[in-house]
């Protein structure tokens, strides 16, 4: 068969199976449903996944490659998460402040940045807001977390050490704190506590940023370290973020900093570490585990979708089986061979599904720019691959299912088929 009449085979089996959509509008609703479901959990899946992965390195590349996080704990899945009163790592010493001064005094150390976290009502004269979490911070955080401080400034090293009154804010607590008004040296209340306000932060959407709680839209405000562990409370399980000196490797760095840690705790050369140091591939790691767990689950619901629509490609399609048997019969008397029969109703079968695909695209494209427009930190968009590989397993369902009527169209006998009533 030449290419051009099999483009035009095609272009008919298009139409035929329009007009059969026409014809059996709840047997194809049912089918195009279907594969619509399938393809748009797939299609809205991968583009918030893409969208959290993109923002996610984006955190990564601004906390820097090089850099890793001390912990009382590591970070992953396994079957002892440290909610187990028995876990060991439960039992792991805090990381304390004498552990972080003692990393910030390491050659091998660029920075060592603290941090701790809190939570209280901040109240401005008759305004108050909520539950506004803090993060207590060294002086040197703003390098780490890529923050522009407009207008004011965050605090000096003399007002961390001293244990300074003074608090810095992000746009959204300026915001509903302040309105319009310029906060900079007005005085707020953090639970019982005075505070000063000297800046106010701008800080880049980010999925670690959102969930933990410090997106640019969450009311939020840094504090100094010192002033958070002596007058305020905090979570007391410091984290702290170790930057290695530009000449010296990552792994050297760790192996400095696991020396240090170790010989502060008398730990003998036999004894595993009860603390943890974390690489961002190892965050990256987690993520790929977590979210490929859900990609899973996504592709296990879509199967059922393009598994319902694969049965309504049957029904509807041996439905038109019987319906064009004499049909059938006058185009193998005039010489239409099984494989053009064949050809004929497996495009009808994927124009069906394709139909399906289409429609889960557009909806799919739909949600992840609502995702876009409502939740900056998730910058999701449809990868082109995700594009073509909806289609591609739409048609291979259409083509898949369909396999059984259309051979039953291609051996159908001409002469019975032209008897057929």
């Amino acid at each position: 068969m030449r290419f051009w009449d099999k483009v035009k085979m095609s272009l008919e089996g298009v139409v035929i199976a329009l007009d059969a959509i026409r014809a059996n509008k709840v047997r194809a609703a049912l089918t195009i449903s279907g594969v619509a479901v399938g393809v748009f959990v797939v299609v809205a899946m991968g583009a918030t996944i893409h969208g959290i992965r993109q923002s996610f390195h984006q955190d990564l590349e601004e906390f820097g490659a090089n850099t890793f996080q001390v912990r009382r704990r590591g970070v992953g899945f396994s079957s002892c998460d440290g909610t187990d009163e028995n876990c060991p790592e439960r039992r792991n010493p805090r990381i304390t402040l004498e552990d972080w001064m003692a990393i910030r005094r390491l050659p091998e150390v660029s920075s060592a940045m603290a941090w701790m976290f809190g939570q209280g009502d901040m109240t401005y004269r008759n305004r108050t807001v909520r539950n506004v979490g803090y993060d207590a911070q060294s002086a040197d955080w703003i390098k780490t977390d890529i923050a522009d401080v407009s207008p004011g400034r965050s605090f000096s090293e003399s007002e961390h050490d001293g244990a300074a009154p003074v608090i810095v804010i992000n746009d959204s607590l300026k915001s509903q704190l302040f309105g319009d008004s310029d906060p900079i040296g007005k005085q707020i209340m953090v639970g019982s506590l005075q505070m000063m306000v000297i800046g106010v932060y701008h800080t880049k959407a980010g999925f670690l940023k959102a969930m933990d709680g410090r997106g640019p839209d969450r009311p939020r405000a840094v504090v100094p370290m010192m002033t958070a562990w002596r007058r305020m409370p905090v979570w007391r399980n410091m984290l702290i973020m170790v930057r290695p000196r530009p000449e010296v490797t990552r792994e050297e760095a760790m192996d400095a900093v696991t020396a240090l840690i170790r010989g502060r705790r008398g730990l003998h050369p036999t004894e595993p570490n009860n603390f943890a140091l974390v690489g961002m591939e190892r965050m990256l790691e987690v993520f790929n585990q977590l979210f490929g767990a859900i990609f899973v689950v996504g592709l296990a619901l879509s199967a059922v979708g393009l598994l319902v629509g694969g049965v309504g490609v049957i029904a509807i399609m041996m439905i038109s089986v019987t319906e064009r048997t004499r049909e059938i019969g006058v185009r193998k008397a005039l010489g239409a061979t099984r494989g053009t029969i064949l050809w004929q109703f497996l495009v009808e079968a994927s124009t069906l599904t394709s139909f399906g695909a289409v429609i889960g695209l557009g909806i799919g494209a739909g949600v992840a720019a609502v995702i876009r427009a409502n939740f900056p930190s998730v910058p999701a968009s449809v990868p082109m691959l995700s594009v073509v590989a909806a289609l591609v397993v739409a048609i291979l369902t259409g083509v898949g299912f369909g396999m059984l009527p259309a051979m039953r169209a291609a051996k159908l006998d001409p002469v019975e088929a032209l008897r057929y009533e």
